[in-house]
């Protein structure tokens, strides 16, 4: 799952990283480090300019909202909960299906936050034994340093009730989507806590490498049986994950000092 995640990267560092060809400085977004589902989010995404006297797609860099809107939908309240597609599911899903052969795009990030309940407290809580405890963020990023290029899907939905040259007009709307977390050792076990992907959450977002990235936005390729080849996971061993305060459980809370990695889960968490 992807729920929550940091991008402070600006649109210049982004345009040298992606070799974006084409944005707008008005359209620049202020750096986020507790990106939550509905905000605007930077994507690139290939496909041809408004009104250019050329087909061929050019690499923008976008302003989308995250939480897909399918374009048949009837009204737009279902994107806050469409954030997340399956791997293994987007190319039938009826509401990603037709973004996944046509409308593809990468969200750039930090890295994502996710919260980890330990095995033994979550099974007490199946069991109703336990109330809900506190959990412990964590933030996973490439070990490296480099973007977390997440593979995302986009759609436009058009608001029928507003005339069209209304500025919300269109929706511009994005998913992200996930796949089975790793269950290989992190690149950099924390000093305690978990040592896999896959004991801090089942899900991950789905890691594009450099190598996926153009034939990831290539709009010409549509078959779903070519596309699903580039849905594997990364390679192994190229993330890591520290714990980090809980004050990102709270939406409101934005700064750098969310990213400020602690020695261990904080006192009280479930960890």
């Amino acid at each position: 799952m992807c729920g929550r995640y940091a991008a402070s990267r600006g649109p210049e560092d982004l345009a040298g990283v992606f070799e974006i060809e084409k944005w707008e400085p008005e359209e620049a977004l202020a750096p986020d480090y507790n990106v939550a589902p509905t905000k605007e989010v930077y994507a690139v995404l290939d496909r041809p300019l408004k009104d250019a006297d050329s087909p061929a797609p050019v690499r923008q860099l976008r302003r989308l909202k995250w939480g897909l809107v399918p374009s048949w939908s009837k009204t737009p309240e279902g994107g806050a909960r469409m954030i997340n597609a399956r791997a293994e599911t987007v190319h039938e899903k009826p509401s990603y299906r037709r973004a996944f052969s046509t409308r593809r795009c990468i969200i750039p990030a930090d890295g994502y936050y996710e919260w980890v309940t330990a095995k033994d407290e979550r099974e007490l809580e199946v069991e109703g034994r336990k109330k809900r405890g506190r959990k412990q963020p964590y933030f996973v990023l490439p070990a490296d340093g480099s973007v977390f290029a997440m593979a995302g899907l986009y759609e436009f939905w058009r608001d029928r009730t507003l005339p069209d040259d209304h500025p919300l007009a269109w929706w511009f709307t994005c998913s992200v989507i996930t796949t089975e977390a790793e269950t290989t050792p992190l690149a950099v076990p924390p000093a305690e806590g978990p040592d896999t992907l896959a004991d801090i959450h089942p899900r991950m977002p789905l890691m594009l490498t450099p190598d996926r990235w153009d034939s990831w936005l290539d709009p010409s390729r549509t078959d779903p049986d070519d596309l699903r080849e580039l849905l594997a996971p990364p390679p192994a061993g190229l993330m890591r994950a520290y714990p980090v305060s809980t004050a990102v459980s709270n939406v409101r809370n934005n700064g750098p000092e969310l990213l400020k990695e602690l020695e261990g889960p904080e006192e009280g968490t479930l960890f």
